[in-house]
């Protein structure tokens, strides 16, 4: 499996949230402003790339009746630590992310990629996979803050203190912006139109590659 396939794969081939359709209720919920996408992004891309190493390490040691629970003694260690450093040093992100920071631990990505891959490879293969999937991830949410923090208020990277005192910088003048997008109907919009998109882009790339 060559770093080109992973990376590849984690971006886009199956990606966590446009693909494997993963990780719904964090994408849907905290999507709305970029500071929050990002924040997520990152705890889930730390807390997933540390648990395929340690899983990866011991796969050989954790007898396979008591596998799964094993792994999210693993993962709810990790994220404990995230949590309790987004408290201290984080402290209104924390509180944007309240209850989907300790919900990582029966994250599916988390959960599915230990059990699909972590338990099956090398602990080199496995730290690369989860810094891919988290990119992927990330990506995704990235995207979907993007579209819904500006359609719906009308900003751009809300919620990060050093611009604009945490305003954002507005793009779209006030009252104007569509509110429903930043309702639940409106995560559901957005991110049905990022799936058909993902899905035409990777037609479009594997026909390309077909040609070659």
């Amino acid at each position: 499996m060559s770093l080109k396939s992973q990376f590849q794969d984690g971006l886009l081939r199956k990606n966590p949230v446009l693909v494997q359709l993963l990780g719904m209720c964090s994408a849907m919920a905290i999507t709305t402003s970029l500071f929050n996408g990002i924040g997520m992004g990152i705890s889930v891309t730390i807390i997933l790339t540390l648990s395929n190493i340690f899983i990866s390490a011991l796969r050989k040691v954790i007898p396979n009746k008591i596998r799964i629970a094993a792994y999210i003694v693993i993962i709810a260690g990790f994220v404990t630590m995230v949590d309790l450093l987004l408290q201290a040093f984080l402290p209104a992100l924390s509180e944007n992310l309240g209850v989907f920071i300790p919900l990582i631990v029966v994250n599916c990505i988390i959960l599915g990629r230990a059990e699909a891959f972590a338990s099956k490879h090398t602990v080199w293969q496995s730290t690369l996979d989860g810094i891919f999937q988290g990119i992927g991830y990330t990506v995704a949410l990235i995207a979907m803050c993007l579209i819904r923090e500006l359609l719906g208020n009308g900003t751009i990277a809300g919620g990060f203190s050093f611009i604009n005192n945490g305003d954002g910088i507005r793009i779209l003048p006030e009252g104007s912006p569509a509110l429903i997008m930043i309702l639940p109907v409106g995560g559901f919009l957005t991110l049905g139109c990022l799936i058909a998109f993902s899905q035409w882009l990777g037609k479009r790339l594997e026909q390309k590659e077909a040609v070659k």
